[in-house]
């Protein structure tokens, strides 16, 4: 009998066929096959659910409830929607702290606030103890469209903007486990990224919030829709000092590593300078670079490579394993 594995959760490959073999076919419909972060319904409205179940629910940089309105959020930014209503689903677990439940919907008051959405209805569960841990939080998403991303779109010489750093969420994630052995002051990057919505105006083509399964597998399988290469410069891919050393210290690809807080958009060739310094007039997006473009010249269609730092190119493929469990 076959029995579901930690690896369903990475954000990689065995998830992603997972959705296409099990639960697409069970619930066959045009709205769910499109596979986005969000499904595009009729009137303009766009709608999105994510669930939560980060361990510790506390780290450097936020909590759950930061997570839970940012995450969902994002979801809808990336799609081409504002984000204007969330819902709110609690799963307590019997002995969980009152003030520790306190402190995440501070959190989670404080982000939608932020975040410009009104949290507009919910629901608590509780569980026995033992059969959950603290809090799983479910938040839904309704927005209102105004641009419709579309991979048919994109063309050889489009370029890759990177809104910034990569990895923090997960360094922040093992920094507070201590499971690892190292510490530093590295924090989250958990924000949300309404300050992408005005590049929707200046007809940015695609775009995706980076986290399970990081930058690596969000390209990855974009290029897997596309009828070309994608190649991604590492000189130019931007890493804090504290997540290039957790990542040398621990021989994890940065690549790899989740956000929170960060995107890559697929721009036109002769509108990527424009967009990039929209981008980098938000301190979020400071830190912004070209890091890749649309290929016809290296590669074969349908894959993502590197150009290392030595001239050499990489294969680059999505996560096939859970690299760091229960990071969202």
């Amino acid at each position: 009998m076959k029995r579901i594995s930690l690896e369903l959760g990475s954000g990689g490959k065995l998830m992603r066929d997972f959705i296409a073999g099990r639960i697409v076919p069970a619930f066959g419909n045009p709205f769910l096959s499109e596979l986005g972060d969000a499904a595009i319904l009729p009137k303009g409205i766009a709608f999105t659910t994510d669930s939560y179940v980060v361990d510790p629910i506390f780290f450097p940089g936020g909590d759950i409830g930061t997570l839970a309105v940012n995450g969902t959020v994002n979801d809808l930014v990336v799609s081409g929607a504002v984000p204007l209503f969330l819902s709110l689903a609690l799963i307590l677990e019997e002995g969980l702290a009152e003030e520790d439940l306190e402190r995440v919907l501070r959190s989670i008051r404080t982000s939608a606030r932020t975040a410009e959405v009104r949290i507009v209805t919910g629901d608590t569960k509780v569980v026995r103890r033992g059969q959950g841990d603290k809090i799983y939080i479910n938040t839904s998403g309704i927005g209102r469209i105004i641009a419709r991303p579309s991979v048919k779109k994109i063309r050889p010489g489009d370029k890759l903007i990177l809104t910034g750093t990569l990895g923090e969420h997960s360094a922040a994630i093992m920094r507070t486990r201590g499971e690892f052995g190292f510490s530093s002051g590295v924090k989250s990057d958990c924000a949300p990224l309404l300050f992408l919505l005005p590049v929707w105006k200046k007809k940015a083509l695609w775009m995706r919030d980076i986290t399970r399964g990081g930058l690596a597998t969000v390209l990855s399988e974009l290029a897997a829709n596309l009828p070309y290469p994608i190649l991604i410069e590492e000189d130019a891919i931007p890493l804090s000092r504290p997540v290039r050393a957790a990542a040398g210290l621990l021989g994890i690809d940065p690549l790899y590593l989740a956000c929170e807080g960060r995107a890559v958009i697929v721009v036109p060739q002769e509108k990527a300078r424009a967009i990039l310094h929209e981008v980098q007039k938000h301190p979020q997006g400071k830190k912004a670079k070209i890091v890749g473009e649309v290929q016809t010249k290296v590669g074969k269609p349908g894959e993502l490579l590197l150009r290392t730092v030595t001239g050499g190119l990489k294969l680059l493929e999505p996560l096939t394993s859970e690299l760091l469990p229960r990071i969202c």
